[in-house]
């Protein structure tokens, strides 16, 4: 029978005397360490629903439903139990609290859908095709971002001047003249294109 060693017999004295090296988890909380990756959270007011998390996710844990009709909307869908908590949707993030590594670890549950996590953005449609433009939030960020060369676009500048609250709707009858019908809308690349060679031609 060999010996233990000296450093073998130290830790066992300081185990007798401390106690056990782990938490004493249930019956007092968990505090995880500050680096610790834990759920990540959208953050409503932040999130802007331009679907950076979701294409450098590597898992495919994010997911975005958009829902069009007479109230448009964008559901991105956080799925923790597909999730495995790399940051990378922080890192990309571009307003960098958009998505947000938490210190919840305790992620265990019965329920499947239980893992789901899910925020509601409101859409912006062309007003001419009716296809998806892309959030409201993140097209006034982007106005905000860009500055003063956000009004070489119109549709950028229309929903910055209406968040401000300074529009003035009689500017739709500029929409009666038609050389300019569609100059003045909120509407997609396609739809800007053909207006803007339609007025050239003219």
């Amino acid at each position: 029978m060999k010996y233990p060693k000296l450093r073998e017999l130290k830790e066992a004295i300081i185990a007798i005397i401390k106690g056990p090296y782990t938490s004493k988890f249930p019956k007092e909380k968990h505090v995880p360490h500050p680096n610790f990756r834990g759920r990540p959270k959208f953050n409503q007011d932040a999130c802007v629903g331009c679907l950076s998390c979701e294409n450098v996710c590597p898992v495919n844990a994010i997911k975005h439903r958009d829902t069009l009709g007479h109230n448009p909307t964008r559901k991105m869908i956080h799925y923790s139990d597909t999730c495995i908590f790399c940051g990378q949707c922080q890192a990309y993030c571009i307003t960098k609290k958009g998505i947000v590594l938490s210190n919840e670890w305790e992620l265990s549950m019965f329920d499947r859908r239980d893992s789901e996590e899910s925020i509601d953005k409101e859409l912006i449609l062309c007003e001419v095709c009716g296809s998806t433009i892309g959030c409201k939030d993140h097209l006034i960020w982007l106005a905000k971002e860009l500055g003063e060369l956000a009004y070489s676009n119109p549709s950028l500048y229309m929903l910055r001047l209406k968040e401000m609250g300074i529009t003035d709707e009689d500017v739709k009858s500029a929409q009666n003249l038609s050389s300019r019908s569609d100059r003045m809308k909120v509407v997609c690349a396609r739809c800007r294109r053909k207006a803007t060679l339609t007025t050239e031609k003219l």
